[in-house]
Order: C-alpha cells, then structure tokens, then sequence
C-alpha cells in the first residue's frame, strides 16, 4: 500500500494503521483502518461492543496479523514481522489488558517482577528495586507480599499498569482500563494514564467506549464504525459532541458488529 496515512497532530508517527483489514471465520472485523499515533500524544480508539478497537490494538504488537494493510512502528514494516522479531518490538510497549491478566498463584512482587527476569538479567536487587518504584508509581507501595485474590478490582488494575511499566516502555496500550471499575476508581486510572504520560514521556494508545475516561485523557480521539475510522480529530474539537458521528455514536444509533465477533478475535488471538 503506497499512500501516507496523514499525520494531523503533526508529532513523530510511532504507530500506525495503513488500510489494514481483519475477519474472522470470514466475518469481516476491521474493513481498512488507518490512523496513525503521534509521540508524546495520548490516542483514544472509541467504539461500540464489538467495533474492533481491541483487534486493532492487538495488531499494533503483533498478537494478530492484518490481512491486508499495513502496520508501522515509526518507519519500519512490521505486518508480517516474524514471533521472534515481535519479541524484541514488544519489548518497547507496555500493555494493561482488560481483566488486568494478573498471575492468580504469584504475588504482587512476582508480577511485576515477572518481565524484567524474562527480558532482563538484572541482579535481584536492581529487579527489587524496580518493582518497589513501578508500585509507588501507581500508588501502592508497600504491598508487594500480597496476591491478586486480596486485591480489590481498581489495585489489580494498577498493579497491571506496574507490571506493564516495568521495562520503561516508550508506548502504552491499554485495552479497556476501566471496565468493571465503580467511578471512583475509573477516575484514578484516568489520572494514572495521564501522570504517566506527563512524568514518564510514554506515548498511549486507550481502547474504551468510556467517555468520561476518553475525555480525561486523550489528546486524540478517532471513533471506529463499520470497520474503519469515521472520524479522527484533536480531543478538544470532539468534545461537545457536534460531529454527526460522534454524536450518533453517543445517542447509540450507531450500529456494531455482534459482541460475539470481538470475542471471537480475542479467542483467537489468545493462541498466537
């Protein structure tokens, strides 16, 4: 694919999408996405249960491959990046699942623990360390001995931001951050994602269809419908709502995919 996904933020381009498309048992899920993310900015993927917004954070590392399109990460081609090129691309993002995918038999410490000893050979001191300041990161320090069952929904969800900002990631992908979460606690994740992009200087890509999350930290919002981008602008011009599509999208008239397409891409992808 020769033509430029244009940039409008104007930044350095770290990720992007070039009519990139993805069905499943050929049910079509993204139908030509482009967008591109901006250093520094923090980029919000907005769209209905089942739209495809996880299906295209997962290609953005590599845990599925487009059909068609293309996918960069900053000039480089990497749509059909071998698993072991993948290994040492992956090592530059950080990523908050869902559910937080916090290891239930190990310890707090033990997760946050876990990527450094996998990619690292740092002395167990420099790996204690570590964990101890991505935990006050979060504003949890001091529970390194417990295990995610004595943790409440809001801490498991800091602690897999901990984990995910254990080898000093350059961007952030977090798929759905706040779901289950009661506003309190949605709205410390809010505040997180954006003290990490002020003090640690990550570039973030959200998943959500949680507008007061979009709202509180996005730079950059771009709604997907129908598998493609329908619109894409500076958060501030997006905010009251006028565009036709955002505006569709908040009343719910837009129409989704079935949420059983998305499960079936996050079924799949669970294997690669």
């Amino acid at each position: 694919m020769d033509r430029e996904c244009p940039l409008v933020s104007g930044g350095t381009p770290v990720v992007t999408l070039e009519g990139v498309r993805k069905a499943f048992r050929d049910v079509p899920v993204l139908r030509g996405v482009d967008l591109t993310v901006a250093k520094g900015d923090t980029f919000t993927i907005l769209g209905g249960s089942g739209s495809g917004k996880s299906v295209c954070l997962k290609h953005m590392i590599g845990l599925l491959e487009a059909d068609a399109g293309r996918v960069l990460i900053e000039d480089r081609d990497v749509t059909h990046l071998s698993e072991r090129g993948w290994v040492a691309e992956r090592k530059r993002f950080g990523m908050v699942f869902q559910g937080a995918a916090l290891f239930d038999s190990l310890s707090v410490f033990e997760n946050v623990a876990y990527p450094i000893r996998e990619h690292r050979n740092d002395p167990e001191e420099r790996v204690r360390e570590r964990v101890r300041t991505c935990l006050a990161s979060v504003g949890l320090a001091g529970i390194e001995e417990l295990v995610p069952a004595e943790l409440s929904g809001g801490m498991r969800k800091r602690v897999g931001v901990a984990r995910a900002i254990a080898l000093e990631p350059a961007v952030m992908l977090y798929d759905e951050p706040t779901t289950g979460l009661d506003p309190a606690n949605a709205r410390r994740i809010g505040r997180l994602i954006r003290q990490l992009q002020q003090e640690l200087g990550v570039t973030s890509v959200v998943v959500t269809h949680d507008m007061e999350l979009c709202h509180a930290v996005s730079d950059r919002i771009a709604l997907l419908r129908g598998g493609r981008i329908v619109v894409e602008d500076a958060a501030a011009k997006l905010a009251d709502g006028r565009h036709p599509e955002m505006r569709a999208f908040l009343e719910g008239t837009h129409e989704a995919l079935p949420p059983s397409i998305e499960e079936q891409a996050e079924e799949d992808s669970s294997h690669v």
